[in-house]
């Protein structure tokens, strides 16, 4: 269906849309197209919703918005934001093996080195998406009224790392909203300097910083923490910025033995040489009191967390397979699902470069909720506007954000309201 801009919204007719689409638990496009499709209204006054193609209870505020995707790896951030209505205008990952991954599953070679890039070639985006890597900071030298306390002081303590490349792109781009992504330590990583770095660098850039811990078990049949860190620009959304990140799903957690083939190949059973190697190696940390070993996996219940050294063993989650056969390690597609992959996404490299990228990706449904809650916020927050659409500013001087869903219009002066449907 061609997508259709409704101008001229009278702001009554507008406001009562969004009751009703939030009543309903259905976005505004689809309760728009509901109202269309329907010959009758509701003893209530709201459409019948017989044809619609999305179930409401099921469907996002229909909020059209931009990415980009930097430190990509294979596209779990992407997956995740095009799913609750994004739409990537810029990919950076390094990795020649990520990158033949990424672009047989979304047709697009990414960009290289992010260090190569400048920032002023990376297009205007909405929300800036990256799972960074972790690296110490060293601040010897640099008073903390020097490198915190005036402008550009992020420049002195992350100079010569990859978070200050990022930190660079989101002082020149300024996104209205940032979301990344990195490994659960980060806030303890090198004694916890790493992370007040990176929180102070980012509020430094005026933005309202949220983070929390998710583990992915509630979602995937996979013990995975990480911590998720979402930004919001103040002079987009002011100093007070509504945000919280999502509840886990109710009902009973995911079931590892539903990720596994019924049939997988031999190749991935143990040797009996490896087999015994893991197990003399457990017994012997046992015996010293040690917790290192092999994890035998249940499977009613969830795994260990799937890491890129995987490939090596696949010590820290075996398959069992009864008493007189050795366990076996997951197949790269079983990996794909543990973390939540569709299986219509092809293994396109050898086992061992899928095992590293799969142990290094990011749970798109995770990204999928949390940017649902990102959306929320976006939703109330272009409620708020005058001209019903987020303004984006430049470095120093507000304007509003172009895009075909969002009328042109200057800071401060009233427009009438669109509606992209």
């Amino acid at each position: 269906m061609p997508t259709l801009l409704i101008r001229d919204i009278p702001d009554e007719l507008n406001a009562w849309i969004t009751e009703q689409s939030h009543s309903l638990r259905t976005s505004r496009k689809e309760f728009v197209l509901a109202l269309l499709r329907s010959s009758w209204l509701g003893d209530d006054d709201t459409p019948v919703f017989e044809d619609v193609p999305v179930a409401p209870a099921r469907a996002v505020e229909a909020i059209p918005f931009t990415f980009i995707d930097l430190f990509a790896g294979i596209g779990g951030m992407r997956i995740g934001l095009e799913r609750v209505g994004g739409r990537c205008l810029f990919t950076s990952e390094w990795d020649r093996f990520a990158q033949k991954t990424y672009e047989a599953w979304f047709g697009e070679m990414p960009e290289g080195d992010i260090r190569e890039i400048r920032p002023a070639d990376i297009p205007d985006h909405d929300v800036l998406a990256a799972g960074f890597p972790c690296q110490p900071f060293s601040i010897a030298g640099v008073s903390k009224k020097n490198s915190l306390g005036r402008d550009h002081g992020f420049r002195d303590v992350t100079q010569g790392t990859l978070f200050f490349q990022l930190a660079t792109v989101i002082e020149i781009k300024r996104p209205p909203v940032i979301l990344l992504e990195n490994v659960k330590n980060l806030r303890s990583h090198d004694g916890g300097n790493t992370w007040n770095v990176i929180r102070r660098t980012l509020e430094e850039l005026e933005y309202t910083i949220f983070d929390n811990v998710v583990d992915a078990a509630a979602w995937v049949p996979q013990h995975r923490e990480r911590v998720f860190i979402v930004g919001f620009d103040r002079r987009v959304f002011g100093e007070s910025v509504r945000f919280a990140f999502p509840e886990p799903p109710a009902g009973p957690l995911p079931r590892f033995r539903d990720i596994l083939d019924p049939r997988p190949d031999r190749k991935y059973t143990l040797t009996d040489h490896l087999w015994g190697y893991l197990q003399d190696y457990a017994a012997k940390h046992k015996a010293k009191g040690n917790g290192f070993g092999f994890g035998m996996t249940n499977l009613d219940g969830v795994s260990r967390t799937l890491s890129a050294r995987y490939y090596k063993d696949g010590s820290e989650i075996l398959v069992p397979q009864g008493e007189t056969r050795n366990p076996r390690r997951l197949s790269p597609i079983e990996c794909a699902r543990l973390m939540g992959f569709p299986d219509n996404l092809p293994v396109v490299v050898s086992d061992t470069q899928a095992y590293r990228q799969f142990g290094n990706a990011v749970v798109p449904v995770i990204v999928e909720a949390v940017g649902r809650q990102i959306v929320s916020t976006l939703g109330e927050h272009l409620t708020r506007r005058p001209n019903g659409c987020l303004i984006k500013p430049t470095t120093r001087q507000p304007r509003p954000l172009q895009g075909k869903h969002c009328p042109t219009a200057s800071p401060g002066t009233e427009t009438k309201r669109s509606m992209t449907v």
